[in-house]
This record gives C-alpha cells, sequence and structure tokens, in this order.
C-alpha cells in the first residue's frame, strides 16, 4: 500500500515572485505575500483553478509595515499552522517550502514552535519538516 504524500505548504515571501507562482506544481497549498507582481498572478490562477481549495489553492497575505522576508515569514507561520495543522487538515502539512528568505537563526526558532527543522536550503529559500518526519 503506498503511503499517502506529505501534505505540503509553499509560503512565498519574495515581492517579486510574480509569474513564477504559475510554475509551481498543484500538490499543496500556497501562501503568497500580495505585492503588485504577485497579487495579479494569484487572482488569474484562481480564475484558472477553480477546483482548487484551501488545500490545494493559493492564498495571499498582505505584508507588513516593513518587515524583512525572514519576519513576514514568521509572522504568517501562525496563521499558516491554523489552516494547515492538525485541527484543519488530516493529514496536517508536514512539508513547509519556503521561498524569498533565508533559514535565519529567529526562522529556525519559529520553526521549532511548530515542530518544524529546516531540513535543506534551495536556490531561493529553504525546505522544512515536521521534526518527527525527518
Amino acid at each position: 500500500m503506498k503511503a499517502a504524500s506529505p501534505h505540503r505548504v509553499r509560503v512565498i515571501v519574495d515581492p517579486t515572485f510574480g509569474e513564477r507562482l504559475a510554475a509551481l506544481p498543484v500538490d499543496g497549498a500556497t501562501w503568497v505575500i500580495d505585492t503588485p507582481e504577485n497579487t495579479p498572478v494569484a487572482h488569474r490562477l484562481w480564475k484558472e483553478r477553480p477546483a482548487a481549495n484551501h488545500l490545494t489553492g493559493i492564498t495571499t497575505f498582505r505584508p507588513g509595515s516593513a518587515l524583512s522576508a525572514e519576519e513576514e515569514l514568521i509572522s504568517q507561520l501562525a496563521t499558516i499552522d491554523l489552516h494547515h495543522g492538525r485541527y484543519s487538515a488530516d493529514p496536517p502539512y508536514s512539508v513547509l517550502e519556503v521561498f524569498g528568505c533565508s533559514p535565519l537563526d529567529r526562522v529556525r526558532v519559529a520553526l521549532q514552535k511548530f515542530g518544524f527543522a529546516v531540513q535543506s536550503t534551495t536556490s531561493e529559500g529553504f525546505i522544512a519538516v515536521r521534526a518527527n518526519e525527518t
């Protein structure tokens, strides 16, 4: 019997991610920072993918006032956990793929509060997994 794929959530804090959003796989939820370059693409994809739901769709979030990319990510973690954690999804998310920031110490500490640890870095960010999933 094949094991279920992990529930993946992508978080994009890169304000200029733009059209790259359309190229991401639709195998999980995507949260993207609301910017002039990102939001029009998200709105177009909402129309093109009407069957998407909170586990596979795109959610935009407003940026904070003059926050760094790392601070933007940290500020969204509780909301993401509320929508994709054990009380909202079965199975809950176990992979967090981040675009647009580095896994600095303060990011790692914030991720640990939600049970995540950085597994690897990528050219555009990093991938964190639930500590018990590694």
